[in-house]
């Protein structure tokens, strides 16, 4: 067996082993199924800050998952070389928000199908998945809450305050306190009765009660 042969077995037959035209069907695929996900996870971000930057990574990790499982399935020596190499992969990025694990493993998992040549299987899937998305993620609750923070100068100016916010809300309950010497500091989780907020207004009026803040949050307390 002379060199030549050598290099034909092992590498001319490797490149023949997907065709350009799979390559490219593929590849086309891959970024149509991306953009949706990007398409889907814009509009049911509910974060504080939207991140661009997320959403191309998206689409872009859809297509790497693309040709990646296309080279694995190619050839079986190649396919266990890169398990190894990603299994030293170390991501350090903290995602914020809980949902965005599901669109992550969603731009994988399409992908991989994709590559699979499974693509009724990726596309209608897609379909599914973000239509349930978009029907639960944007669904808002009837009733939103709320955190006030509560600045008071002592315990009996923290009583009437908390009273005072009871009667004006439907359900009230105490996320956290701080105490300092004569400087209370309150953390309610509150819902309205209505959007009315003018109640606020009124608590400041209090005697003991320094400053009092609403807040709208998403539900999710980080104590």
């Amino acid at each position: 067996m002379t060199f030549s042969d050598i290099f034909k077995s092992n590498f001319l037959a490797n490149v023949t082993s997907v065709t350009v035209l799979d390559m490219l069907l593929a590849l086309v695929l891959s970024f149509g199924i991306g953009l949706f996900i990007y398409l889907i996870y814009k509009k049911t971000y509910a974060g504080v800050m939207y991140s661009s930057s997320f959403g191309v990574t998206l689409i872009g990790m859809t297509m790497v998952s693309t040709f990646v499982i296309l080279a694995v399935t190619s050839n079986v020596v190649l396919s266990l070389g890169m398990v190894g190499a990603l299994s030293i992969v170390r991501f350090r990025t903290a995602i914020k928000e809980p949902l965005d694990i599901v669109f992550l493993f969603w731009a994988i998992a399409a992908g991989i199908v994709l590559a699979a040549g499974m693509i009724p299987l990726a596309v209608i899937g897609s379909v599914i998945i973000g239509v349930i998305l978009l029907v639960f993620a944007n669904r808002k609750s009837h009733v939103n809450p709320y955190i006030v923070v509560l600045q008071c100068d002592s315990q009996s100016s923290e009583k009437t305050a908390t009273e005072f916010l009871k009667s004006h809300t439907s359900r009230l309950n105490v996320k956290s306190k701080s105490v300092q010497k004569d400087a209370i500091e309150l953390n309610l989780e509150i819902r309205l009765k209505d959007q009315n907020t003018d109640f606020m207004n009124e608590v400041t009026e209090i005697s003991g009660v320094r400053s009092a803040v609403l807040v709208s949050y998403n539900g999710d307390y980080m104590g």
